[in-house]
């Protein structure tokens, strides 16, 4: 535009883009290239940080077993198990997913089945950058 120049009233913004389902909600998907927004799973955040708490719990010997915590938290000891976990992966992953910078494929879900315990052969389970 140039100085003097009438502004437009209107002024059109294409931008290409699909809406899919993911777990029962609806994203938006941007084509191949585009820069990717931060996406963090607050489900996973939560889980992530109840993970290490209850850690903390168990290790300072305010509860003796799980069974004891997942009574008092009002959970199943199963469940439990499988959050806690989660305080076992690698320190770079545990990162990723608090900046939202992990992979679509990188969902609660999947990180309490079971995982390698070893930090290399999580990196190449989770694909997250």
């Amino acid at each position: 535009m140039t100085r003097g120049a009438p502004v437009p009233d209107t002024v059109t913004l294409q931008v290409p883009f699909r809406v899919v389902k993911r777990g029962g909600r609806k994203e938006m998907q941007l084509p191949d290239g585009a820069a990717q927004p931060k996406r963090t799973d607050n489900s996973l955040v939560k889980a992530l940080a109840r993970a290490f708490r209850w850690k903390r719990m168990l290790e300072s010997g305010e509860f003796a077993t799980i069974a004891e915590l997942a009574e008092r938290e009002g959970i199943a000891p199963s469940y439990m198990t499988r959050v806690l976990r989660l305080t076992l992966l690698a320190p770079d992953i545990v990162e990723a997913i608090l900046d939202g910078k992990q992979g679509p494929e990188v969902t609660l879900a999947r990180m309490v089945e079971q995982f390698p315990l070893k930090w290399r052969l999580q990196r190449e389970h989770t694909t997250l950058f």
